[in-house]
């Protein structure tokens, strides 16, 4: 057994935690946190070079690849000719609707080109599940900052949504 080994199978259950955490609210959605967890693992495996500082970084690194293989198997869902099956986000934003998944990356595109830091907090709060205290270990910040943030990126994505849907 190698390191990486050792590696995924210390943060296997906070893998998969992240992956139910993020898919519990989806409607209509194949992907079980299981095939999401282990197509993660996949691309792990497969990257020649895997520097990780800590297990905060790790958990970023995870949430950013969830996030994506979330958006792509989105993606490749609506390109089916067959079936347009809408997914649908909740956040913890109070009184706020449920929103298409790329609605959401699209708001938080737009919030990268103003704050990255700030979409990089949502990215892993929200798409990785992280905890404010993981997240200010990446960032190097202090965990009051990041709640700060994190209620300002929330605030921001609640009404670009709110717009673009209006």
């Amino acid at each position: 057994m190698d390191a990486r080994d050792i590696l995924i199978e210390f943060f296997y259950p906070d893998l998969c935690r992240a992956a139910a955490a993020m898919l519990r609210a989806e409607n209509d959605v194949s992907l079980s946190s299981g095939d999401l967890v282990h197509e993660i693992i996949l691309k792990l495996v497969g990257q020649d070079i895997l520097s990780i500082a800590d297990r905060a970084h790790f958990l970023a690194l995870a949430s950013r690849m969830m996030r994506n293989a979330l958006i792509d198997h989105v993606r490749a869902k609506r390109s089916n000719k067959r079936s347009h099956h809408k997914v649908e986000l909740l956040t913890n934003i109070p009184d706020a609707v449920q929103m298409d998944v790329e609605d959401l990356v699209a708001a938080m595109d737009r919030l990268a080109q103003i704050d990255a830091e700030r979409a990089h907090i949502v990215e892993m709060r929200y798409f990785g599940g992280m905890a404010i205290k993981d997240i200010a270990i990446v960032l190097d910040i202090s965990e009051s900052t990041v709640k700060r943030r994190w209620e300002a990126a929330r605030l921001w994505l609640f009404d670009a949504l709110e717009q673009a849907s209006a």
